[in-house]
């Protein structure tokens, strides 16, 4: 099954790109989650309270509330802002951050994109992220 796993993949490039995209999205997600958690529980020590709590073991599922709640939020645009550019703001702002990590080496063999030029490909792209503000600001 993985010899011929790894036979399809190699034969498919573009599967194969796919599928590290898709793993180091997945990872950096898990990341963001975990790291947010960690801060309101510093937070919640320096304020001598317990943090989040509500949500599952120890609040440990805090992280996935949030962003359900978000996503069930109601979408306010301002009446005088263009809508479109207003909506699409700040999804540059989260390509530009995740974009800057196809070039770093995870390991030997599992690079999304192998650049000569990766760590000025990187500040380029995560220098774009500030477009995402201005165009929310702006619309």
């Amino acid at each position: 099954m993985t010899q011929a796993t790894f036979q399809f993949l190699s034969d498919h490039p573009v599967i194969l790109g796919a599928a590290k995209v898709v793993i180091v999205f997945m990872v950096l997600l898990g990341a963001i989650a975990f790291l947010v958690y960690v801060e309101r529980k510093v937070l919640a020590f320096m304020q001598a309270r317990l943090g989040p709590m509500r949500v599952g073991p120890w609040g440990l599922l805090q992280a996935i509330a949030d962003p359900i709640k978000l996503m069930l939020k109601e979408d306010i645009v301002p009446a005088e802002a263009d809508k479109a550019l207003f909506l699409i703001a700040p999804v540059i702002g989260v390509i530009a951050a995740f974009t800057a990590f196809s070039v770093i080496p995870f390991t030997e063999h599992f690079v999304i994109s192998d650049l000569n030029i990766g760590i000025l490909f990187a500040l380029a792209v995560s220098s774009l992220g500030i477009y995402g503000i201005i165009l929310g600001g702006w619309a």
